[in-house]
């Protein structure tokens, strides 16, 4: 598969089989974060991988009773310790930069034959609370991880002349 394909194939996951996600797998999804770029090299990303069925349960509730959210065999607490810097450009750099990191592990997950599904509607005080994150430190997604239970449906995209526009915003 290549990296297009991946593209094409992913979408957001919420319904998984009862199925374990293997180790191997596992390491090569975040193995595939650390590699992702960040601004300064600053690699801000932490990631805390649940599998516990007590704490996933904990976890749904703390996502709005996502029903779905408890049913992932995995849940992965994705995670910045940060300063806080802002780039020059305004924006801060690590909720980007765990973004990018994730995309790395949603698309590899893809090539294991594996979903995700980004969860921003969660509590971050309360997945704190659970995980036992410290208050430094922020929670910038939630990610379920697993084998998918059913196929995607067709993506509902924007064509590219709305979304790309050349040498001036027109």
């Amino acid at each position: 598969m290549n990296v297009f394909d991946a593209i094409q194939a992913r979408y957001s996951v919420r319904s998984y089989k009862m199925q374990d996600v293997e180790e191997e797998k596992l390491l090569r999804l975040f193995e595939a974060a650390r590699l992702a770029p960040s601004a300064n090299n600053r690699q801000e990303w932490r990631f805390v991988v649940v599998k516990d069925a007590v704490t996933r349960q904990q976890l749904m509730h703390a996502a709005r009773e996502q029903e779905f959210v408890g049913q992932a065999p995995v849940i992965v607490a994705c995670c910045a310790v940060t300063d806080n810097h802002v780039m020059t450009c305004g924006q801060p750099c690590y909720p980007i930069d765990v973004s990018i990191a994730i995309d790395h592990i949603t698309l590899q997950a893809v090539e294991e034959g594996l979903g995700t599904c980004w969860i921003g509607a969660f509590y971050e005080d309360r997945v704190k609370k659970i995980l036992g994150i410290p208050h430094v430190v922020r929670v910038v997604e939630l990610l379920t991880v697993g084998y998918p239970a059913d196929e995607g449906l067709p993506k509902n995209r924007l064509p590219l002349n709305t979304i790309v526009m050349r040498e001036r915003w027109k």
